[in-house]
């Protein structure tokens, strides 16, 4: 990250995150696709090179969205025994929907998380 010579107030990164908005200013969009991460901000010009989310929502997707739509769909399974046809049309489209929604939002609150907290790769200290 370069230094950060702009003066802006302090921003909160879970509601910057989940509005997909930049992690300086608040304004700015993060985004600039459904999942692609914009390369600066448009209001403040921040440059978001530093952005490294990684597997990190991906992971944490899978899990949430897995769970809850593994949970119904066993519920409706027990008490309703719908045909297998019914199941694959509501829950393919329930998950995927669902995973690339959460998919984005948890997305922009890593990145306002790494911007707040200065996050950068690890580094080794062989002096």
């Amino acid at each position: 990250m370069d230094k950060d010579e702009a003066h802006y107030p302090p921003v909160e990164p879970f509601s910057t995150g989940l509005r997909g908005h930049c992690p300086r200013c608040g304004q700015g969009k993060l985004f600039s696709g459904f999942l692609k991460v914009a390369p600066r901000c448009a209001a403040c010009g921040l440059d978001y090179g530093f952005e490294d989310s990684g597997d990190g929502p991906v992971v944490l997707v899978l899990l949430i969205v897995g769970f809850i739509v593994l949970a119904i769909a066993l519920w409706a399974e027990v008490s309703l025994g719908p045909p297998l046809w019914l199941h694959f049309l509501l829950w393919v489209p329930l998950a995927t929907v669902l995973g690339l929604a959460l998919t984005r939002i948890l997305k922009g609150i890593l990145i306002a998380l790494q911007y707040r907290n200065k996050a950068r790769p690890g580094e080794i200290d062989r002096g």
